[in-house]
């Protein structure tokens, strides 16, 4: 499986990433980053397909994935 890895104080939490993800495995943290808005985060990675959606829709470059493509 792949690892899904968002660099949350570049977050802006536009939310592509989440909607576009196909098992729903990311989420909208609770938490604040730095410049108080709330990131996306990875549910689990135990169930990522390594698609690379995220990757490809994140308009600040913060998600990275690794593993299976």
């Amino acid at each position: 499986m792949a690892e899904v890895i968002i660099e949350k104080d570049k977050c802006k939490g536009c939310q592509l990433c989440i909607f576009y993800c196909p098992t729903k495995k990311l989420v909208l943290s609770s938490k604040l980053n730095k410049k108080g808005i709330k990131f996306a985060k990875p549910l689990d990675n135990i169930n990522c397909i390594g698609c690379g959606f995220c990757f490809t829709v994140c308009p600040d470059s913060c998600v990275e994935v690794y593993g299976k493509k």
